[in-house]
């Protein structure tokens, strides 16, 4: 017993001793590695008898434990004298000239973002925002699209895996941002001003889909609502968006479940170098008409789903992409580089790190 106390000792003072990571590991090596003292010891077990291994075998592996423990113990106090050591040589001068500027800026899709929140703010409007992952009942069939509705082969819908044959509601990514509408006319009391900004997922992916997008709508329940307030709406915000007044709208009917009656909304725009410049009237020579939006009244249904009365409320929606707007705004042809992180492309397209729109100091970047 004595033999092994003193070889402990030993090398448990050599470890204490030891200056730095390498005479460390030098000293496992010699310990513990495959040639090392202790794992000699080790292996002589195996030809003891049974009762000498009970008496012998729990001293080496007391060995063992004290050596590893001590050196674990001098490899963390070596170690965080290293550290103490670095940190106390390293120096920076913070009074120093950068060596190169900020490379990084803010993404096309966040900088319209804010420029609609800024625009639909000074219109009154707040910004609302819902859970990405939804119910089959908030996303379809709060908005009158139930199970068996064909409109529900417009959407290519991501939907998980059903849990059990007693789940109340099948779970599925959202299609569009209409399910932050209907919680909001859920949860609050009209009136109600809101838009809606978001990502949005359909199975759908070339050089204008993806299959992850963004979306922006907006919201009006108050009383008296009528189409009239809807297109002085949205011809406000396309005059600030685009920074123009020559803004010219054309609704056309059309039908979408949740709004009765339903527009497509076309703006008038020129083609010049190649890309789409939108204003004008789509009529005149050289311009031509271009489908932007969705809108219309929103539904007595889909109102009375909300727990509201359809007879004493009334209201407008619409609906766009984020990434649309983006590219007609800024000339940008090919929505699969919104996703490359290419720092040339956003360079390219003039946008900084400190981008903030304000309506005083102009809304792009």
């Amino acid at each position: 017993m004595s033999d092994y106390q003193a070889m402990q000792a030993e090398l448990t003072g050599a470890i204490d001793a030891a200056t730095d990571l390498d005479a460390l590991e030098a000293l496992r090596v010699a310990a513990l590695g495959k040639a090392g003292s202790i794992t000699g010891l080790l292996k002589t077990l195996g030809g003891l008898t049974p009762e000498e291994r009970q008496v012998v075998g729990p001293q080496i592996h007391s060995l063992r434990e004290g050596v590893t423990a001590a050196l674990a113990a001098r490899k963390a106090a070596l170690e965080g004298a290293a550290l103490e050591a670095k940190l106390a040589n390293e120096r920076l001068d913070m009074t120093l000239p950068a060596d190169a500027s900020p490379r990084g800026s803010v993404h096309p899709v966040s900088q319209v973002m804010d420029e609609l929140a800024e625009i639909f703010a000074d219109m009154g409007f707040a910004v609302a925002t819902g859970p990405e992952i939804e119910d089959d009942w908030h996303n379809f069939t709060a908005l009158n699209i139930p199970e068996t509705h064909p409109a529900r082969a417009m959407h290519d819908t991501f939907y998980f895996p059903e849990v059990g044959e007693g789940a109340a509601q099948r779970m599925l990514l959202r299609t569009h941002t209409s399910p932050v509408q209907i919680r909001t006319m859920m949860e609050k009391a009209p009136p109600i001003r809101i838009i809606a900004p978001g990502r949005v997922y359909r199975s759908d992916s070339d050089a204008t889909h993806t299959p992850m997008f963004h979306q922006v709508e907006g919201l009006v329940i108050d009383r008296g609502i009528h189409m009239g307030h809807l297109k002085y709406t949205l011809e406000t915000f396309l005059k600030a968006y685009f920074e123009t007044d020559d803004i010219v709208l054309r609704l056309r009917p059309s039908y979408f479940p949740f709004t009765e009656p339903s527009a497509e909304v076309d703006v008038g725009y020129k083609q010049e170098k190649g890309r789409r410049i939108v204003g004008g009237n789509g009529d005149d020579d050289g311009h031509a008409w271009m489908e932007l939006l969705g809108s219309g009244m929103v539904n007595r249904r889909v109102i009375a789903n909300c727990g509201l009365d359809p007879d004493e409320w009334q209201g407008f929606a619409f609906g766009v992409g984020v990434d649309r707007l983006a590219m007609l705004k800024y000339g940008m042809d090919d929505l699969r580089a919104f996703f490359d992180g290419d720092l040339r492309w956003l360079a390219h397209y003039g946008f900084g790190a400190l981008s903030v729109p304000t309506l005083s100091g102009g809304i792009s970047a």
